[in-house]
């Protein structure tokens, strides 16, 4: 049996979606063209701080949150006709997200290249 890496399944998922730098996904949150998601998990937001304004919402959950056919979907919480602009710490798990996302039908969609990290260093306020 031959199990493909994460690395190898990161850089299929960097080829098929859109990756975006903090200046333009600052640009899409102050003009309110997105939605800001933050996959990263509670107790990384507790450790580091979160982005404000960023919708927290777990990798883990993520698919059923934005699944309107899932009793785990939050009614209202995004608007779903609105990029999805994903993050993680480092850009890894968000590229993965993002695919996934593409994966289920939803068009506009892209990561931060850096996430957490690289909003940390910019205009993004840490809260």
């Amino acid at each position: 049996m031959k199990i493909k890496s994460s690395s190898i399944l990161v850089k299929e998922a960097l080829n098929e979606i859109k990756t975006i730098d903090k200046e333009e996904a600052f640009n899409l949150v102050k003009e309110k063209k997105c939605n800001l998601i933050d996959i990263r998990d509670v107790r990384e937001l507790e450790k580091e701080g979160q982005i404000e304004g960023a919708n927290h919402i777990p990798r883990g959950m993520l698919e059923f949150w934005l699944d309107p056919g899932s009793i785990y979907f939050r009614e209202g919480k995004l608007d779903l006709n609105k990029e999805m602009v994903l993050f993680c710490a480092g850009g890894l798990r968000s590229a993965l997200a993002a695919k996934t996302l593409k994966d289920m039908g939803f068009e506009k969609v892209s990561h931060i290249d850096g996430g957490f990290g690289a909003l940390r260093e910019s205009k993004f306020k840490v809260i």
